[in-house]
């Protein structure tokens, strides 16, 4: 089979012929891929960002957001069938630890994480198991969906959180509007009653915001801490939900905040440099938002069926994944790139 393949950091992958996956444990399942997204997270991978935390040995497959169609399945799987549409979680787990039990499952203590620290879903099929499989519709694309299994539920994840702090009269603020952004604007209206503030520096994506639901748009042009204060009478707001974190975009998202606030960190990327003082003094939150767990996924997608999210995406053959990856970092995608094998 054809698959995306990094042999050495800081160098581009390579498209390539490798052996398929088969099932050898029980609960085992081969998903034929129907869409893969691609991710900044795998840009940070070539440039050996995630290199220590994942442990993986080179070469390897990338791909963490993954939909497909089951190929095959091990002798105990009974919640998907050959034949079925799925998107699968990102994190296949154990079922059995305290955060399984907890239904915080993305803390499973003996997970794997396809396309970060085993080979992904770049590829014409991905190796995975029982646990990630979530059943869809059969008339559902998996390349319409893919993008969800990963930067839909971490935005969700982080939305869902912050629900509470949400209450109607509050204002949440989005810093970025790009592939996780434009999750997360509609994950807000569909579930809070907040003033939506949506901060970027394409124009392109501030459009795109608006028509997602956007209640007032902020260009990143150097005055944007100014803009966001004066819409919110100088307090700044109640939460922010982080998508960039880099390149000082996570300075100005705790200056947006206001006091007894809360800054949501999903993007990442750069350090937060803070005077511990501003942060007894007002009070604010720093939290920090991983992935999502399986139940985040699912209710994303009852979202995603009912047409309240929908994903943005520019699609690519599998052939043309490095153009993909260039297109990213260059900016040249509004919301997220699909690799269709």
């Amino acid at each position: 089979m054809k698959a995306v393949r990094l042999h050495a950091y800081h160098e581009q992958p390579v498209v390539e012929e490798v052996p398929e996956p088969g099932v050898s444990g029980p609960f085992d399942v081969v998903v034929r891929i129907g869409g893969a997204g691609v991710c900044r997270t795998d840009l940070h991978i070539i440039e050996e960002q995630w290199a220590d935390k994942s442990g993986v040995t080179l070469p390897y497959t990338i791909g963490h957001e993954n939909a497909g169609w089951v190929h095959e399945v091990g002798s105990a799987v009974s919640n998907v069938a050959v034949g079925d549409t799925v998107i699968l979680h990102p994190t296949p787990t154990c079922g059995l630890c305290h955060a399984c039990r907890a239904g915080d499952d993305m803390h499973c203590v003996d997970s794997t994480f396809p396309g970060i620290d085993t080979d992904g879903g770049m590829a014409e099929y991905l190796l995975t198991s029982a646990r990630a499989c979530i059943k869809l519709d059969p008339a559902t694309k998996p390349e319409d969906v893919a993008a969800l299994a990963d930067a839909g539920i971490t935005a969700y994840h982080a939305v869902r959180k912050a629900v509470p702090l949400l209450y109607p009269g509050t204002v949440c603020v989005v810093n970025g509007a790009g592939g996780l952004g434009h999750i997360g604007i509609q994950s807000l209206k569909a579930m809070t009653a907040a003033t939506v503030v949506v901060v970027d520096r394409n124009a392109e994506a501030l459009e795109l915001a608006t028509t997602l639901g956007a209640d007032h748009t902020v260009l990143a042009d150097g005055k944007q801490v100014a803009a966001v204060l004066d819409l919110t009478g100088g307090n700044g707001a109640e939460v922010v939900l982080d998508f960039v974190a880099e390149q000082g975009a996570q300075q100005d998202a705790f200056a947006m905040t206001r006091r007894a606030g809360s800054h949501f960190v999903i993007g990442y990327g750069s350090n937060i440099d803070i005077p511990t003082i501003d942060i007894i003094s007002t009070e604010r939150n720093v939290v920090g938002n991983l992935v999502g767990t399986y139940n985040d996924l699912v209710e994303l997608m009852v979202l995603a069926q009912a047409g309240k999210v929908t994903l943005h995406t520019k699609k690519y053959p599998l052939d043309d994944a490095l153009d993909a990856l260039a297109d990213l970092d260059a900016g040249r995608v509004r919301g997220r790139a699909i690799l269709t094998p």
